[in-house]
């Protein structure tokens, strides 16, 4: 069952209080991303293996942290080391993916700074682990929620369908109703789109 953003806003605050002193990339990275899972109700088993190897293009082998096919790639670093460096890292691993192991989404973290890439939208969201709770949103996707963008209406529309509604109201008034009015607007439009 899902949980809910409440719930999930819950345990991120949880998890961050808990986790807020952790460094070490050797020592933590695992019970770490275990946990951070955990945070959104997703078993880590049942989606994700870590340490994943991949042939870089230098033909030499890498090893992803984590991965969940075809959803998020994860490098952790230990506290205080470069991001810049840990998303090159990870960028270079996904040339050795299959077409449908390529993440939507690329994440860097170093236990305190949190740097979530969307590889399809080409957007950067970076917080750090107290500010997690306010973005947890940020991994809707992962949780199957999807972003929809409405756009205004342009002008024209607006202005076309009220010319419409007049030229409807001026007909009717001299008596072209009923069914061949509807039928006789639909055509105006057809041959207007």
């Amino acid at each position: 069952m899902a949980l809910s953003w409440n719930e999930i806003k819950d345990r991120a605050v949880r998890f961050s209080k808990e986790w807020k002193d952790t460094t070490n990339e050797e020592a933590d990275a695992k019970p770490f991303l275990d946990a951070f899972f955990e945070v959104f109700g997703i078993t880590r088993k049942k989606i994700g293996t870590f340490e994943h190897r991949v042939k870089k293009l230098s033909d030499a082998d890498g090893y992803i942290d984590l991965l969940w096919k075809g959803t998020i790639l994860v490098e952790m670093k230990s506290r205080g080391k470069n991001l810049d460096k840990a998303f090159q890292q990870a960028i270079d691993y996904t040339h050795g993916l299959k077409q449908n192991e390529l993440p939507k989404y690329v994440l860097v973290c170093d236990f305190h700074i949190f740097r979530l890439y969307d590889t399809e939208e080409q957007t950067t969201v970076q917080f750090t682990l107290d500010e997690l709770v306010l973005n947890v949103q940020s991994f809707g996707s992962i949780l199957g929620y999807q972003k929809k963008t409405y756009k205004e209406q342009d002008p024209a529309n607006i202005k076309a369908a009220e010319l419409m509604g007049k030229l409807h109201d001026r007909l009717e008034e001299i008596g072209y109703e009923g069914h061949p009015l509807e039928v006789y607007l639909v055509r105006i439009l057809f041959c207007l789109f």
